[in-house]
């Protein structure tokens, strides 16, 4: 940096310093600094945020890769369950020549998973918020290279089970480390659409994970499963290298007082854009000021603290939104290969026909980009995609009524409508669900606020595993269409607790979404109330240290 550069640079702190025997004139510099920065960041387009944080984009593409990997890895727990040579391996003899998973086999290990990721989730509360992001993918990673060896080398169900679980656990990490990465290295405009590329990552994964099962269905020895197994090797080595080269969350620098050190972060997250008018300083100030903000809102910064005060609610309604995700019908919309096999699919469409649905979902997350872009908030895409998923559920519940004659018409309807529900579910629920959780909880309780509803989800979607087939099955409860109703019961009960109690985050910064809160705005009005955050009272220990910090900062440059 040449020494005008440098000079500029430190203009802020030279103006602290000069107050520096006047506390409140100093914390006044900072309101004001960080008034500035909010107002850019409102006020900035999508092209200008592009423009301005290149850098940022690529490092949050980089790290969700991960969930690339996840995607990848868990689409062969519960598609290698029609693969015949992994049935041959692992399974029992059915009685018809061929082999067969039991079905409490099936159910232990597909939970096995939820189970480890459960364990991890609430372990990267714990490990996030002392290790910071990179750190803990690193170590993540680490770990699942280790436990992929399990999967490469398992004789018998049993190992199986004991490797879903341990790799579980970082499959947890990656789970919502990526969507917190996302949400903090880049600007509101460009906050939308970097927290739902998380999305089209799992795409991305199981499309390749259904890619590479498909390709090895005619081989007829053990590495027909065992291949796609090692292949989950690739990843690992070349994610560690470039998380270690990636800058750590300016957010998470600033929580931890390391102002200098986010002010570093954040440099190396932006490119020079004259057309924004950006000041490093300005943003720090806004980060700062926001953390003061929310340690004056909240005591604290553990798990127990999700749940007292303002943040009660918001870690409600981050764990609802989340879990809606499962309780809107998905784990139904996940059997059209049921019924279309019942109509005569045979097992290598089948994939084929997998393969196809993963694609349209990663298409959906574009498109879900475009009608964000047309200002379309995600508390509008959420009511409205519910609806369409209700009318969809109800349309399947009444095909139930067809004659027995009809069956396999009924059945070719049903799975091409599980189809059309995915379509508006990825449009919708599917994709915003990552740009609302990454929003709604305050920056202090984030990575805590994000594990809980990922794992309210995960329970969820635990206990939909184990009933879904019961629903279906011909030997158990047999409701086939009729579940449809089911489903589109509680689907109508999430879209009554959508319209009163999420709010709509869309263009609003981290300091309003928290005084939105902390004055009880209801959901229905917060996109339309004004406020001014910087009227508020901070937390005056988080200044201080901020002041410190810039004072320091200025000796160093002074004397050099």
């Amino acid at each position: 940096m040449a020494a005008s550069d440098e000079k500029h640079a430190v203009e802020p702190a030279l103006q602290q310093a000069e107050h520096a025997s006047d506390p409140s004139k100093a914390h006044a510099d900072v309101v004001v600094n960080a008034r500035l920065a909010s107002e850019k960041e409102r006020q900035m387009t999508l092209m200008q945020g592009i423009r301005l944080y290149p850098k940022a984009i690529g490092w949050s593409l980089l790290i969700s890769t991960c969930i690339i990997m996840e995607g990848f890895d868990m689409s062969l727990v519960n598609n290698f369950y029609a693969f015949p040579q992994f049935n041959k391996k692992f399974g029992e003899p059915d009685g018809k020549g061929g082999y067969e998973i039991p079905a409490h086999w099936q159910a232990g290990l597909s939970n096995g998973a939820a189970v480890g990721s459960i364990i991890g989730l609430f372990l990267n509360g714990w490990a996030s918020d002392k290790l910071g992001y990179r750190w803990t993918c690193i170590i993540s990673l680490t770990w699942l290279a280790g436990t992929v060896a399990i999967f490469f080398t398992a004789q018998n169900v049993q190992t199986l089970l004991a490797a879903e679980i341990l790799c579980g656990l970082p499959w947890g990490v990656f789970q919502t480390v990526t969507v917190s990465y996302a949400s903090e290295v880049c600007p509101v405009a460009l906050r939308g659409y970097l927290t739902t590329y998380v999305n089209f990552c799992w795409g991305v994964g199981q499309e390749l994970g259904i890619g590479i099962i498909k390709a090895m269905i005619n081989r007829e020895d053990e590495y027909a499963f065992r291949i796609p197994y090692a292949l989950q090797w690739i990843w690992p080595l070349p994610l560690i290298i470039g998380i270690y080269l990636a800058p750590e969350s300016p957010w998470w620098l600033v929580r931890k007082g390391r102002t200098e050190d986010a002010k570093k972060s954040l440099l190396r997250l932006t490119s020079l854009d004259r057309e924004t008018d950006f000041d490093a300083d300005e943003t720090i100030a806004m980060m700062v000021h926001t953390t003061a903000l929310e340690e004056k809102i909240t005591t604290g910064a553990s798990y127990l603290d999700c749940f007292k005060g303002v943040d009660l609610r918001r870690t409600e309604v981050v764990c609802m939104v989340w879990a809606i995700q499962n309780l809107s019908g998905n784990s139904f919309s996940n059997y059209s290969t049921y019924f279309l096999k019942a109509a005569g699919l045979d097992t290598d469409d089948s994939y084929s026909f997998a393969l196809g649905q993963y694609a349209m979902n990663m298409v959906c997350v574009f498109i879900a980009w475009g009608l964000m872009a047309r200002g379309v908030g995600r508390r509008t895409l959420y009511l409205v995609g519910l609806s369409a998923l209700f009318t969809i559920l109800l349309v399947m519940g009444f095909l139930g009524l067809a004659p027995g004659s009809k069956r396999d018409q009924t059945s070719i309807a049903t799975g091409s409508l599980m189809i059309v529900w995915a379509f508006f579910y990825q449009c919708t629920v599917g994709t915003v669900c990552y740009s609302l959780v990454g929003e709604l909880s305050s920056r202090r309780l984030q990575i805590k606020t994000v594990v809980l509803g990922r794992n309210l989800y995960n329970i969820v979607g635990i206990i939909n595993a184990v009933l879904t087939p019961y629903m279906l099955n011909p030997t158990a409860w047999n409701w086939q269409n009729f579940t449809g109703f089911f489903w589109a019961g509680i689907c109508f009960l999430c879209i009554i607790y959508t319209y009163f109690r999420v709010p709509e985050p869309n263009g609003r910064t981290f300091a309003e979404l928290d005084l939105l809160f902390e004055k009880h705005i209801s959901a229905r009005k917060f996109a339309s109330t004004e406020i001014d955050v910087f009227h508020e009272a901070v937390d005056e220990n988080t200044m201080e240290r901020y002041e410190k910090t810039t004072e320091a900062r200025l000796e160093s440059v002074s004397r050099a």
